[in-house]
């Protein structure tokens, strides 16, 4: 008998009858011995709803309040799936963040998990019941009701079975495991059997939707395997794991894509130092997260800076930084939102020579121009024309993954 901790997201709850369908598979691993730990998050649509309604009461809700408001749709779901298990003949139990509890910052909207007190869960546990736990949320030290941010049932599911100790951590959504490429894009695409967790961060952090990052960066700090899943089917998914060797006989494991960017310059910046510290500081300060950066010395002594921000944080990033341009001197500021970044991501990169020259090969053959490009030890991105997304990832899946 093992003890797994199980996350259903919304589409997988999206209402009562997938609820229902959610308990009947809760009950089928409860039957085969398991211990289980259930993390659900709202149903399909609803936190969107309690966020519109929190804009609706105050044009700026206040931060603690709209946390308090949000939680309530992990809340409706938890005792749902709890009741339907009920009817099923399954003992279970219902908690909130607060009440197992999963201890966090107070920085609402995003906080981070300090500590998890399991011994309510492993009570429950030993009872022979279910535990079913409202993901998303937490409780600060002051006992303000916290949110952790959009994925965030993802790193509740992770955290408590790094707490809990558990053999591994289901995620059921409503794709069937990680592909090599966004089956919408490149029908060719294929499911990986494995992959490892250095790899799934890259993915994820470069636009790949399937699983919260900080989910990952758990699951790889404490060793937690991921099986990702499909709720809808009881085939094998796609296991999360540590890196073995034979991961790297294959060069590349993804190819992903990134149309929430925006790209800014800033013209003939002074070439001195703490320059470049003023800029991005800014920038920081209002929460903005710079992405790619450039910077293209001259020999006047000025410097032009290029970097990349999230689409939706553009016109902010843009005022900001041309305020700061006006105070350090530069010349000026420009910008671009057609754009996106495109990626190639695999361990076999570490072992395999002469990946970034065949991958600008075949962006050049099909005519794409490279704008930025940033690497990591087992990550290629580029920044390129947005309508030449398709067309990219398709062609660098052709001739990686093939």
């Amino acid at each position: 008998m093992a003890l797994i901790v199980q996350k259903f997201g919304g589409t997988s709850v999206a209402d009562l009858d997938r609820i229902r369908h959610v308990a009947g598979r809760i009950a089928r691993s409860r039957a085969r011995g398991h211990e289980l730990v259930v993390v659900v998050s709202a149903m399909a649509g609803e936190t969107n709803r309690l966020l519109a309604l929190a804009r609706r009461a105050a044009p700026a809700p206040d931060g603690r309040e709209t946390d308090a408001l949000l939680a309530t749709g992990e809340q409706v779901t938890a005792a749902l799936t709890a009741l339907a298990l009920h009817a099923a003949g399954v003992a279970a139990r219902s908690f909130l963040g607060l009440q197992v509890p999963i201890v966090t910052t107070a920085d609402h909207g995003r906080a981070r998990i300090l500590r998890i007190d399991e011994d309510r869960l492993r009570r429950t546990l030993a009872a022979g019941a279910v535990a079913v736990v409202a993901g998303f949320q937490g409780v600060a030290e002051d006992g303000s009701v916290t949110t952790l941010g959009r994925g965030g049932s993802d790193t509740s599911a992770v955290a408590l079975a790094a707490a809990l100790g558990a053999a591994e951590c289901e995620i059921y959504t409503d794709v069937d495991g990680i592909y090599t490429a966004d089956p919408r894009l490149v029908p060719r695409a294929r499911k990986r059997a494995r992959i490892a967790y250095d790899e799934m961060l890259e993915l994820a952090s470069l636009g790949a939707k399937v699983l919260q990052i900080r989910s990952v960066e758990f699951a790889r700090r404490y060793r937690v395997p991921i099986h990702v899943r499909s709720s809808f089917h009881e085939g094998e998914g796609t296991w999360v794991v540590e890196e073995d060797p034979t991961m790297e006989e294959e060069s590349i494991a993804g190819v992903t894509y990134d149309r929430d960017q925006a790209k800014l310059t800033v013209l003939r910046v002074p070439d001195r130092p703490g320059v470049a510290a003023t800029l991005f500081g800014t920038v920081a300060k209002a929460g903005v997260v710079v992405d790619m950066i450039i910077q293209n010395a001259s020999a006047d002594g000025t410097t032009d800076l290029t970097f990349t921000v999230p689409r939706g944080d553009y016109e902010r990033a843009r005022a900001l930084v041309e305020a700061t341009a006006r105070t350090i001197g530069a010349q000026g500021v420009t910008g671009e939102t057609d754009i996106a970044k495109v990626s190639i991501v695999g361990s076999g990169m570490r072992t395999h020579a002469g990946i970034a020259s065949r991958m600008f090969e075949v962006l050049a053959r099909d005519g794409i121009n490279i704008q930025m490009i940033s690497t990591s030890e087992i990550k290629i991105s580029v920044v390129i024309d947005a309508k030449y997304t398709e067309l990219a990832v398709r062609a660098l899946h052709d001739a990686f993954v093939g």
